[in-house]
């Protein structure tokens, strides 16, 4: 029998994401700025909605350079709320923009990268079945008060927690999914 990929990951589009990227370590400023920005911009919608849309926020967002999109101003919040690429939502927007600043000003202290990672909380066991996997945990509501104290906003402790997974901070890949295994290995545990 063929190991079967953790079960929310149907159709061409979430298989993709969760075979190439969900879970496997992010540890580049940009990379995790685009994370964050679209685990906020997902809170209250479906995953799918936010990946088809992916192209259309890097359009929207410069690639995710945060340097840029610090620079935006109220001309670009005005652009991005009539961008229908996106999901059009003003206190989102006006928190990917500020987030971009604070990710900017870590640079002066470590970065996102080390500030994100310092979060990390050991292994655990795999889990048999989603109902295992916490929507949060101590470690997420830290980094989210972490991430707040340095100016980050629309970061609660769930978004934290996709953000630890969608970077590799934690493995919430099932037991018997095939990329776990691929993910161990990238982490060398």
């Amino acid at each position: 029998m063929t190991p079967e990929r953790c079960p929310w990951a149907s159709g061409a589009e979430l298989e993709a994401y969760h075979d190439r990227e969900w879970g496997r370590p992010v540890r580049d400023e940009r990379g995790l700025y685009e994370r964050l920005t679209l685990e906020a911009f997902q809170s209250g919608l479906s995953w799918l909605t936010i990946l088809r849309k992916r192209p259309s926020f890097r359009d929207a967002f410069a690639d995710f350079e945060a340097e840029a999109v610090a620079a935006f101003g109220a001309a670009d919040v005005a652009r991005l709320l009539a961008d229908a690429g996106i999901v059009r939502n003003r206190a989102k927007i006006d928190a990917a923009i500020a987030n971009a600043r604070a990710t900017v000003a870590l640079r002066e202290s470590g970065g996102l990268s080390e500030l994100v990672w310092s979060f990390r909380p050991p292994p655990r066991p795999a889990p048999e079945s989603l109902s295992e996997i916490p929507s949060s945990t101590g470690e997420s509501a830290a980094l989210a008060k972490g991430l707040r104290a340095h100016g980050f906003r629309f970061v609660g402790p769930k978004t934290a927690y996709a953000l630890m997974e969608a970077c590799g901070l934690v493995n919430d890949h099932l037991a018997g999914c095939p990329v776990r295994a691929e993910v161990e290995r990238e982490h060398g545990i």
